[in-house]
């Protein structure tokens, strides 16, 4: 029954693998309740493409995001009896004009929700490679706390310009950073503005992603950290689950460790987006974590 709101496939990003209907198949094979869509917004500077774009423009990253959504669009109709297919878009936020393009995008295609993350500290990939994680270290003298505090600022203003449904991967400034090394989330300045971003957050309603990516990253916990986790649950806020899948295979990855997490920090119930009426809202399922999806995929968590 359970479901994930972040996915990707190969045939409209780089770094993924396969075919979105892959995606698709694979969700319905686990008996997935509802499968998001959310290929990433296109970038419209050159100086913003990635090392595995070299031979494309801005106008093809644009031209793919369009493709995407028409095949999304026929996958969802394609596959209705068998699963119910939400049709958003990963966000970026590089300079203030990408929250502009986020909007116009949302509104030309008519997206069902937004998946709200943040890949650049000052227009600076985070999450690409270790080297380019390093970069933005050293272009902060190496002072981590301010590093993190820059991230966490930065996410606050994607949050207050769009208002996305999904919080994608809260707390991915952590992605490289040394696990031996003193977690800068430990220390006031950072950890203040991570929970008035929990804050915000929970305000209007968004759902916070359990994202079970982090583990094939080699990170002790899934974003967000358990410590971020329990504040948030603490504050009454909105769990929801995703696995951040990159082709058909990763659909579910590491669910199991997932559900063992979610366990160890006592969640039972969790929310996830659902067409209501007509309109995608926020709905309960309650004791999600007893629910047979898990058993009927071999997945026993503890």
């Amino acid at each position: 029954m359970p479901f994930t709101f972040h996915a990707h496939s190969g045939q409209f990003c780089r770094h993924a693998s396969g075919d979105l209907e892959g995606v698709v198949l694979a969700a319905i094979s686990k008996r997935m309740l509802v499968l998001g869509l959310s290929e990433h917004i296109p970038r419209s500077r050159p100086q913003d493409l990635y090392p595995e774009e070299s031979d494309m423009t801005t106008r093809d990253l644009h031209q793919v995001f369009s493709d995407y959504v028409t095949e999304a669009r026929r996958l969802r109709d394609k596959y209705s009896d068998q699963i119910e297919i939400l049709i958003g878009a990963e966000t970026e936020y590089i300079t203030r004009a990408t929250l502009e393009e986020v909007k116009q995008l949302q509104a030309r295609y008519s997206l069902d929700y937004l998946v709200g993350s943040l890949h650049h500290i000052n227009e600076m990939p985070l999450d690409f490679s270790q080297e380019k994680y390093d970069q933005i270290v050293d272009r902060f003298n190496g002072d981590r706390a301010a590093m993190f505090s820059r991230y966490f600022d930065q996410q606050l203003e994607l949050m207050q310009e769009l208002r996305p449904a999904v919080i994608g991967h809260f707390d991915l400034v952590r992605i490289f950073h040394p696990q031996a090394m003193e977690d800068p989330l430990a220390l006031a300045e950072v950890r203040q503005r991570a929970s008035r971003n929990i804050d915000y957050a929970i305000s209007y309603g968004a759902l916070f992603e359990v994202n079970s990516r982090a583990w094939k990253k080699g990170l002790r916990d899934a974003y967000p950290q358990r410590g971020l986790l329990r504040e948030i649950l603490d504050k009454g806020g909105k769990i929801t689950i995703s696995d951040d899948s990159h082709g058909a295979g990763d659909v579910c990855m590491h669910y199991d460790r997932l559900l063992a997490y979610l366990q160890e920090l006592g969640v039972h119930d969790l929310h996830y987006l659902s067409r209501v009426d007509g309109r995608v809202q926020a709905r309960l399922l309650e004791r999600a974590t007893e629910c047979d999806f898990w058993s009927a995929n071999g997945l026993t968590g503890k």
